[in-house]
């Protein structure tokens, strides 16, 4: 783990105690779990308690959303009411950011997401996020597009309307200001 990677004490401290704030908020999200298990886990992986801090100051708002048995890992999702606020106005990927001629956004939901150290939501995660609450309903969301779909130039994105989840394509190079992506890290 580089050490830009790496948070602080104090840093570390916060975001356990954020999460945990928004643990015991939201039960419904993480009925049968129990908090003082995923601390251990989180505070014996530091790398991914640096991409959880990511999303936080990304206006992420992570929390868990279930538990993995088979691989004994928590998993968090960006749980923010709309699409991340720092993570908008940017294209699919870098092939799209790289394509663009002319005002180009800053990054691309791929490359943040790497950069960051989680990925993007599959449809599916993103269907089953929208069973525990209302998200995404002035915003839209990249998420993970099939390559087959991404081979001819397109990509897909999500957001909630009229009490359905809506998945829709678009040219993988657009970008506005009310689209970023959502992220999944397991733990």
């Amino acid at each position: 783990m580089s050490k830009k990677k790496k948070l602080t004490l104090k840093q570390s401290e916060d975001l356990i105690k954020e999460l945990r704030t928004r643990f015991e908020k939201n039960r419904n999200r993480h009925k049968n779990l129990e908090w003082e298990k995923v601390q251990k886990k989180l505070e014996s992986n530091p790398d991914k308690l640096w991409s959880l801090y990511e999303m936080e100051k990304t206006g992420g708002e992570p929390d868990v959303v279930g538990y993995d048995q088979n691989t004994n890992e928590y998993v968090f999702i960006d749980c923010s009411p709309e699409s991340p606020k720092d993570r908008r106005s940017i294209c699919y990927d870098l092939k799209a950011l790289e394509e663009r001629k002319e005002n180009k956004p800053k990054n691309s939901a791929v490359g943040m997401a790497m950069e960051m150290g989680i990925e993007l939501l599959t449809e599916k995660q993103y269907r089953e996020l929208q069973t525990l609450g209302n998200f995404d309903t002035k915003t839209s969301s990249w998420i993970l597009t099939p390559a087959s779909i991404r081979n001819l130039g397109g990509a897909l994105f999500a957001d909630f309307r009229y009490n359905t989840v809506f998945i829709y394509h678009n040219g993988a190079e657009s970008y506005y200001a009310a689209r970023g992506f959502r992220g999944s890290l397991r733990v």
